[in-house]
């Protein structure tokens, strides 16, 4: 899951809103007038007649008002430390942070009035194991659990303000890795699924939650990767790598698809500094990622999904024994979304890891 746009796109939910409220003023006569749409209703009791039959109405109707494709992908890349070294095994926990909360179209930053999304704030927590049965070949299993904030505009009227907060399961990733290309471990490649496991279903009465805001995609997804890592011959403490994944939708449900989305880092790091017992290993990358549109019926608005942009990341690297600690912040510097699309202005990884 999310990296990380998010929009809606307004006039979908509103027409449908105005249209119930216009016909029913019809049927009653003057006293309900609605010029200007559902907003403009005169009267309290008209207005709360109406609400529960247009709540109804337009939960049940497929929803084209948002679209949140947060582009967490991004996530399974742009990180050296997570890179085979050895035979053996490796346990860890990992918490990613994204605050969507930035209008953006093109490439450009865009008035908060054109999206009526106006946060989308993430909380990642995986916790995963990487085992190398010998020198060639190993698997990796992660297991995420989620936590997403939602502020919007939706309701009843579908222009009062919307707070939702919901939390589980995300969808388990399951690779294989195979390394046998050099003795040294240093070029893989790696194969699998990202499995249907967390909700893709959550919502309230008024359906503000969109199939790309759901903390599972719904979909189960091929994934094929590749690694590379290099020392220089020239002062072996100095290193580059790089990875990349190409996360492909295959099985969808609902009508809904989303887009198939490439993430991609090459980075270098320093390994010669040390405190005591613990060494310190500096990082800096670049990533890149990219997401097509969504499509299908159920998409809440393919016009605004898909985008690409391109981040600088630094990151610090603590090895204590078997314990490894790794942090990053990934800036964004050049970004492309289609449609007004909610973006993150910076993204948070922290990784503790033990081998064994």
């Amino acid at each position: 899951m999310s990296g990380a746009p998010a929009s809606r796109v307004l006039p979908h939910r509103r027409a449908n809103l105005i249209m119930i409220s216009f016909a029913f003023s019809s049927f009653l006569g003057p006293a309900g007038s609605s010029s200007a749409g559902a907003k403009s209703l005169r009267r309290p009791r008209l207005r709360l007649a109406l609400a529960p039959l247009a709540a109804g109405l337009l939960a049940a109707a497929p929803n084209a008002g948002h679209a949140c494709a947060c582009g967490c992908g991004v996530f399974s890349v742009a990180t050296s430390s997570m890179l085979p070294l050895d035979q053996g095994g490796m346990a860890y926990l990992e918490y990613d942070f994204q605050n969507q909360n930035h209008n953006w179209s093109g490439r450009s930053a865009a008035p908060a009035a054109d999206n009526p999304d106006q946060q989308i704030e993430t909380d990642f927590y995986s916790a995963g194991l990487e085992y190398m049965a010998n020198r060639s070949w190993g698997l990796q299993f992660e297991l995420p659990y989620d936590r997403r904030s939602f502020r919007t505009t939706g309701g009843p009227t579908g222009d009062d303000p919307v707070s939702l907060r919901w939390s589980g399961p995300g969808d388990v990733r399951l690779k294989g890795i195979y390394t046998g290309f050099s003795p040294d471990l240093s070029v893989g490649l790696t194969f699998g699924v990202k499995l249907p496991t967390g909700s893709s279903t959550h919502n309230d009465v008024f359906g503000d939650i969109d199939r790309d805001s759901e903390l599972g995609t719904g979909s189960t997804d091929l994934l094929l990767g590749g690694l590379f890592r290099h020392q220089f011959a020239a002062d072996p403490r100095w290193a580059w790598f790089a990875q990349a994944e190409w996360d492909q939708p295959v099985l969808i449900r609902d009508q809904y698809r989303p887009g198939a989305e490439v993430d991609a880092a090459a980075g270098i790091y320093f390994d010669g500094w040390s405190i005591g017992a613990v060494r310190i290993t500096p990082v800096g990358q670049v990533i890149a990622s990219g997401r097509a549109r969504d499509s299908g019926s159920n998409a809440a608005s393919p016009v605004a999904s898909g985008f690409r942009r391109f981040m600088l990341s630094p990151g610090l690297e603590m090895h204590v024994h078997q314990l490894t600690v790794y942090a990053d912040a990934e800036r964004p510097v050049y970004q492309h979304f289609t449609g007004d699309q909610l973006a993150a202005p910076v993204l948070f990884k922290v990784i503790v890891s033990r081998t064994f």
